[in-house]
Protein backbone atom coordinates (compact mmCIF):
# COMPACT_ATOMS: atom_id res chain seq x y z
CA UNK A 1 0.00 0.00 0.00
CA UNK A 2 2.66 2.22 1.03
CA UNK A 3 4.54 1.39 -2.21
CA UNK A 4 1.50 2.23 -4.16
CA UNK A 5 1.17 5.43 -2.51
CA UNK A 6 5.09 6.34 -3.30
CA UNK A 7 4.31 5.57 -6.81
CA UNK A 8 1.42 8.10 -7.29
CA UNK A 9 3.06 10.49 -5.50
CA UNK A 10 6.11 10.49 -8.17
CA UNK A 11 3.44 10.47 -10.96
CA UNK A 12 1.74 13.96 -9.39
CA UNK A 13 5.37 15.57 -9.14
CA UNK A 14 6.33 14.49 -12.64
CA UNK A 15 3.25 15.66 -13.80
CA UNK A 16 3.58 18.88 -12.01
CA UNK A 17 6.89 19.49 -12.84
CA UNK A 18 6.01 19.16 -16.75
CA UNK A 19 3.28 21.93 -16.41
CA UNK A 20 5.69 24.22 -14.66
CA UNK A 21 8.51 23.46 -17.52
CA UNK A 22 6.05 24.24 -20.18
CA UNK A 23 5.19 27.39 -18.22
CA UNK A 24 2.23 28.59 -20.38
CA UNK A 25 4.18 29.63 -23.25
CA UNK A 26 3.13 26.67 -25.28
CA UNK A 27 -0.25 27.94 -24.64
CA UNK A 28 -2.17 30.62 -26.44
CA UNK A 29 -1.09 33.62 -24.61
CA UNK A 30 -3.99 36.44 -24.72
CA UNK A 31 -3.76 39.91 -23.35
CA UNK A 32 -7.03 42.06 -23.08
CA UNK A 33 -5.40 44.60 -20.75
CA UNK A 34 -7.62 44.35 -18.02
CA UNK A 35 -5.13 44.85 -15.80
CA UNK A 36 -1.10 45.71 -15.85
CA UNK A 37 0.47 42.74 -15.39
CA UNK A 38 3.87 41.87 -16.00
CA UNK A 39 3.82 44.55 -18.39
CA UNK A 40 6.13 47.55 -18.22
CA UNK A 41 4.33 50.95 -17.63
CA UNK A 42 5.15 54.27 -16.21
CA UNK A 43 6.31 57.75 -17.58
CA UNK A 44 9.18 60.51 -18.56
CA UNK A 45 10.07 63.74 -20.07
CA UNK A 46 9.54 61.83 -23.72
CA UNK A 47 6.47 59.49 -23.58
CA UNK A 48 3.84 57.75 -20.82
CA UNK A 49 2.46 53.68 -21.00
CA UNK A 50 -0.11 52.68 -19.11
CA UNK A 51 -2.63 50.06 -19.23
CA UNK A 52 -6.74 51.75 -18.48
CA UNK A 53 -9.78 51.41 -19.35
CA UNK A 54 -9.31 47.64 -21.47
CA UNK A 55 -6.07 48.65 -23.38
CA UNK A 56 -2.66 49.63 -23.20
CA UNK A 57 -2.22 53.63 -23.52
CA UNK A 58 1.08 54.61 -25.42
CA UNK A 59 1.38 58.12 -25.44
CA UNK A 60 4.27 59.62 -27.07
CA UNK A 61 5.05 62.98 -25.90
CA UNK A 62 8.32 64.79 -28.02
CA UNK A 63 8.85 64.52 -31.57
CA UNK A 64 11.25 61.82 -32.77
CA UNK A 65 10.53 59.29 -30.26
CA UNK A 66 10.23 55.81 -30.00
CA UNK A 67 9.27 53.87 -26.68
CA UNK A 68 7.99 49.87 -26.40
CA UNK A 69 6.81 47.74 -23.90
CA UNK A 70 7.14 43.87 -23.57
CA UNK A 71 4.96 41.54 -21.68
CA UNK A 72 7.58 39.32 -19.88
CA UNK A 73 6.98 36.09 -21.85
CA UNK A 74 9.36 34.04 -23.82
CA UNK A 75 7.65 32.34 -27.34
CA UNK A 76 8.59 30.82 -30.42
CA UNK A 77 6.61 29.82 -33.13
CA UNK A 78 3.53 30.97 -33.91
CA UNK A 79 0.86 33.14 -34.34
CA UNK A 80 1.05 36.63 -33.47
CA UNK A 81 -1.44 39.24 -33.40
CA UNK A 82 -3.10 42.67 -31.81
CA UNK A 83 -5.33 45.17 -32.67
CA UNK A 84 -4.18 48.52 -32.67
CA UNK A 85 -5.57 52.35 -32.79
CA UNK A 86 -4.18 55.91 -33.07
CA UNK A 87 -6.60 57.73 -31.29
CA UNK A 88 -4.52 61.45 -31.02
CA UNK A 89 -1.67 62.96 -32.91
CA UNK A 90 -0.27 63.51 -36.71
CA UNK A 91 -0.40 60.68 -38.99
CA UNK A 92 3.25 60.89 -39.61
CA UNK A 93 4.29 57.95 -37.22
CA UNK A 94 4.76 54.13 -36.33
CA UNK A 95 3.06 52.18 -34.17
CA UNK A 96 3.07 47.49 -34.48
CA UNK A 97 3.97 44.93 -32.92
CA UNK A 98 7.85 43.60 -31.90
CA UNK A 99 8.52 39.46 -30.90
CA UNK A 100 11.01 37.42 -30.38
CA UNK A 101 12.57 40.65 -28.42
CA UNK A 102 15.10 40.50 -25.90
CA UNK A 103 14.20 44.00 -24.45
CA UNK A 104 16.84 44.80 -22.13
CA UNK A 105 19.35 44.72 -24.72
CA UNK A 106 16.69 46.13 -27.28
CA UNK A 107 17.29 43.16 -30.08
CA UNK A 108 13.68 42.39 -32.11
CA UNK A 109 12.09 42.11 -34.88
CA UNK A 110 9.39 45.06 -35.36
CA UNK A 111 6.28 45.34 -37.56
CA UNK A 112 4.58 48.55 -38.46
CA UNK A 113 2.33 50.94 -39.97
CA UNK A 114 1.30 54.54 -39.58
CA UNK A 115 -1.69 56.56 -39.72
CA UNK A 116 -1.24 57.57 -43.12
CA UNK A 117 -1.33 54.12 -44.49
CA UNK A 118 2.70 52.62 -44.61
CA UNK A 119 4.22 49.58 -43.31
CA UNK A 120 7.91 49.32 -42.47
CA UNK A 121 9.04 45.43 -41.29
CA UNK A 122 12.72 44.92 -39.81
CA UNK A 123 14.87 44.64 -36.73
CA UNK A 124 16.58 46.02 -33.73
CA UNK A 125 19.55 45.66 -32.87
CA UNK A 126 20.60 47.49 -29.07
CA UNK A 127 17.93 49.27 -29.34
CA UNK A 128 18.91 51.00 -32.58
CA UNK A 129 16.91 50.30 -36.37
CA UNK A 130 19.44 48.25 -37.98
CA UNK A 131 18.12 47.58 -41.70
CA UNK A 132 13.80 47.27 -43.22
CA UNK A 133 14.03 43.18 -44.15
CA UNK A 134 11.45 43.44 -46.40
CA UNK A 135 11.59 46.38 -48.72
CA UNK A 136 14.08 49.51 -48.87
CA UNK A 137 12.31 51.30 -45.76
CA UNK A 138 8.85 52.56 -45.18
CA UNK A 139 6.84 51.41 -48.03
CA UNK A 140 2.87 52.10 -49.20
CA UNK A 141 -0.15 49.88 -48.36
CA UNK A 142 -3.60 50.05 -49.20
CA UNK A 143 -4.07 47.26 -46.06
CA UNK A 144 -3.58 49.94 -44.08
CA UNK A 145 -6.52 51.90 -42.12
CA UNK A 146 -5.63 55.14 -42.53
CA UNK A 147 -6.55 58.23 -40.19
CA UNK A 148 -7.48 58.69 -36.06
CA UNK A 149 -9.80 56.26 -34.41
CA UNK A 150 -9.13 53.75 -37.07
CA UNK A 151 -8.52 49.81 -36.13
CA UNK A 152 -5.46 48.00 -37.59
CA UNK A 153 -4.92 44.77 -36.61
CA UNK A 154 -1.46 43.32 -37.20
CA UNK A 155 -0.30 39.67 -37.75
CA UNK A 156 3.27 37.76 -37.77
CA UNK A 157 3.20 34.07 -39.02
CA UNK A 158 6.48 33.12 -37.56
CA UNK A 159 7.92 29.66 -38.06
CA UNK A 160 12.05 29.14 -37.24
CA UNK A 161 13.19 31.81 -39.97
CA UNK A 162 10.40 32.07 -41.82
CA UNK A 163 8.36 35.18 -40.92
CA UNK A 164 5.11 36.03 -42.92
CA UNK A 165 2.88 39.36 -42.41
CA UNK A 166 -0.34 40.58 -42.35
CA UNK A 167 -2.51 43.91 -42.12
CA UNK A 168 -5.82 43.74 -41.80
CA UNK A 169 -6.09 39.91 -43.18
CA UNK A 170 -4.13 41.04 -45.99
CA UNK A 171 -0.51 39.74 -46.48
CA UNK A 172 2.18 42.52 -46.87
CA UNK A 173 5.69 41.00 -46.90
CA UNK A 174 7.27 37.42 -45.77
CA UNK A 175 11.24 37.20 -45.44
CA UNK A 176 13.21 34.05 -44.01
CA UNK A 177 15.48 35.78 -41.44
CA UNK A 178 17.58 33.53 -38.74
CA UNK A 179 19.00 36.77 -36.35
CA UNK A 180 16.38 35.84 -33.46
CA UNK A 181 14.22 32.19 -32.77
CA UNK A 182 12.43 33.48 -29.39
CA UNK A 183 12.14 36.01 -27.03
CA UNK A 184 8.91 38.39 -25.58
CA UNK A 185 6.51 39.87 -27.67
CA UNK A 186 5.48 43.64 -27.29
CA UNK A 187 4.49 46.98 -28.43
CA UNK A 188 5.61 49.95 -30.19
CA UNK A 189 5.40 53.52 -30.97
CA UNK A 190 6.91 56.24 -32.48
CA UNK A 191 7.10 59.88 -33.42
CA UNK A 192 8.33 61.51 -36.94
CA UNK A 193 9.13 64.94 -36.52
CA UNK A 194 5.61 65.79 -34.41
CA UNK A 195 4.69 64.67 -31.07
CA UNK A 196 1.75 64.13 -29.49
CA UNK A 197 1.09 60.53 -31.03
CA UNK A 198 -1.32 58.08 -28.63
CA UNK A 199 -2.09 54.96 -29.39
CA UNK A 200 -3.86 52.14 -28.04
CA UNK A 201 -3.38 48.86 -28.03
CA UNK A 202 -5.93 45.66 -27.12
CA UNK A 203 -6.37 41.83 -28.32
CA UNK A 204 -2.32 40.50 -27.83
CA UNK A 205 -2.31 37.24 -28.67
CA UNK A 206 0.16 34.69 -29.52
CA UNK A 207 -0.82 31.16 -30.34
CA UNK A 208 1.60 28.08 -31.18
CA UNK A 209 1.16 26.56 -34.20
CA UNK A 210 -0.94 23.16 -34.06
CA UNK A 211 1.63 19.60 -34.19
Amino acid sequence: MRRNRFLTLIILIVIILTIAACGGNDLPYVETFDSAGSWRTGSDTYTEGEVKDGVYDLYIINDDVSRWSSAGKNFSDGIYEVEATQVEGPLDNGYGLLLRADPDKGDFFLFKVSGDGFVWIGRYVDGVEDQSIIGNHWFESPAVKTGLNQTNKLRVAAESGNLIFFVNDSEVGRVTDNSFNEGDVGLYAQSLGFGGVRVHFDNLSVTPFET
